[in-house]
Order: C-alpha cells, then sequence, then structure tokens
C-alpha cells in the first residue's frame, strides 16, 4: 500500500491531467453564489481525488470545497481536506494560477500537503517531519531583515476593492497572485517573503499549505495571532491569514493591528 504523502501527490498529479482537458476548452460554468463560481472541471476533479484517496483509506474522514459536508467527518481521526481547483476564477480566466490542494490531517493538525499547479507543472509537498519539497528540491521560508524590502503575496480581488491601500508603503512590492493555496506555496518554497489575505478564507484553502509552510520552517496564523486546528464543524477561518518566515510573520502582524 502506498503511504499517504505518495498517494497525495499522485493523486494531484492525475487530477491535474484531467483539469488540463478543460483549461481553455468548454465546460459549464455555474454560481455557488456570488462572485463564487464553480464548472465541469472542478466537479470532475474532486471526484476522481475523493475515488482516489478513499479507496485507499476508506475509513478516512473527507472535507471537500465541491462535496455536501457530512458531519461524520467530526469524530475521524484522519481527514482529508481538499479543494480540487484552487483559483476557479483564473482558471476560467485561462491564468496559470490555479493548483490542486490535497491535505491530511491528524487529530486537526496538517500532517500531509500537496499542491499541484497543472500548467507550470510545479508540484509542493511536505509531510510532518519530513521537510518541504518543490518538485525534487528541497525549499525554506525566506524574508528580508526589513518589511520595506519584503514582497507580499495578496489577493487581487482585496486589491481591486483597495483593501490594501493602508499598508502598500511598508512594502517593497504587493504582488497580486490568483489561488490562495499556490500564494502560500510559493511563499514556503522562498520565492516571495510573505503571505497575507485580510478577508476569511476556508480550511480546504489553506490547509495543505499550511503542512508545507510548517516544514518549509515557517508559520501560519489568523490576523488575531491564532493557529489553526483543522477538521472543525465551523470551517470558515476569519478575519484573514498571514503566513511565512516567523520573523516576517511576527513584523507583518504588528503592522496589520497597528494600521
Amino acid at each position: 500500500m502506498k503511504d499517504n504523502f505518495t498517494l497525495a501527490k499522485e493523486t494531484a498529479i492525475k487530477a491535474g491531467v484531467l483539469i488540463l482537458k478543460y483549461f481553455n476548452a468548454d465546460y459549464e460554468i455555474q454560481n455557488k453564489s456570488y462572485n463564487n463560481p464553480v464548472t465541469t472541471a472542478d466537479k470532475e476533479a474532486d471526484k476522481l481525488i475523493k475515488k482516489n484517496l478513499l479507496a485507499a483509506n476508506p475509513n478516512y474522514g473527507w472535507l471537500s470545497e465541491e462535496t455536501k459536508d457530512s458531519p461524520d467527518r467530526l469524530e475521524k481521526k484522519f481527514v482529508w481536506v481538499v479543494d480540487p481547483i484552487d483559483g476557479t476564477k483564473e482558471f476560467i480566466k485561462g491564468i496559470p494560477e490555479f493548483v490542486v490542494s490535497i491535505g491530511l490531517v491528524k487529530n486537526g493538525e496538517p500532517v500531509v500537503g500537496v499542491i499541484y499547479n497543472p500548467i507550470t507543472k510545479e508540484i509542493f509537498s511536505a509531510k510532518k517531519d519530513g521537510g518541504s519539497f518543490l518538485n525534487d528540491t528541497t525549499v525554506k521560508c525566506i524574508a528580508k531583515e526589513n518589511i520595506s524590502d519584503m514582497i507580499l503575496l495578496n489577493s487581487r480581488t482585496e486589491t481591486r476593492n483597495r483593501l490594501w491601500d493602508p499598508y502598500e508603503n511598508f512594502f517593497y512590492k504587493l504582488k497580486p497572485i490568483g489561488s490562495v493555496a499556490y500564494k502560500l506555496a510559493l511563499v514556503a518554497a522562498g520565492k516571495a517573503d510573505i503571505f497575507a489575505t485580510l478577508k476569511p478564507k476556508n480550511e480546504w484553502d489553506i490547509c495543505a499549505a499550511h503542512c508545507i509552510i510548517n516544514e518549509s520552517g515557517g508559520k501560519l496564523i489568523d490576523l488575531d495571532g491564532n493557529s489553526r486546528i483543522y477538521n472543525l464543524k465551523n470551517t470558515r477561518i476569519a478575519p484573514g491569514i498571514i503566513a511565512g518566515a516567523e520573523d516576517a510573520v511576527n513584523k507583518v502582524s504588528s503592522i496589520i493591528k497597528r494600521v
């Protein structure tokens, strides 16, 4: 039997192959709520991932953005936390900033994380106490000493709505990128200094990335300074999130609280 880490990586790549069949092709788009689209690709990838993962471990719990939630997961020791396409709006627009995100939690703690960008072929992965990787290379969070030299990855929507206007002069650059999971993975791999969002997110947005951030030597907290436990009844994470190297997170957290 494959270990959960290998299983998650192989499943993410299989889902990516399926998603690419729909990319820049014809598919159905629906709106689950305002500005919250779902496509045929989301739904089909969700089915594939669920089938693969639960076939190997039928007693594990399941939490996915595209599956109706069930309270059964709350009683499970192990739970898969999945977003089949994180960054659906980017997928629809043909922007290569969407990913497959697969996390596994044990008693609420993220112990496996895999994030796969099927366009760039980047696969970010980690397991508890096993290090963090971009493809086959070990990666670490890095950050400049001064906030004024840091690149912060943030949301296009938050930028467009001018939520970051009060903070832009603190940083060297605010760089909007699509998927939340992808932004977190890039920070974990040392491709930027810090990630932050000023709006609530959900467990499936960040669970896999939280494991990767942890194993990259960083930390992830909400804007109140709290770490996150997963597989909660209320999966919404408010008021927002900061992640990266510990020192950078502490500095940015103090600025957001102050402003």
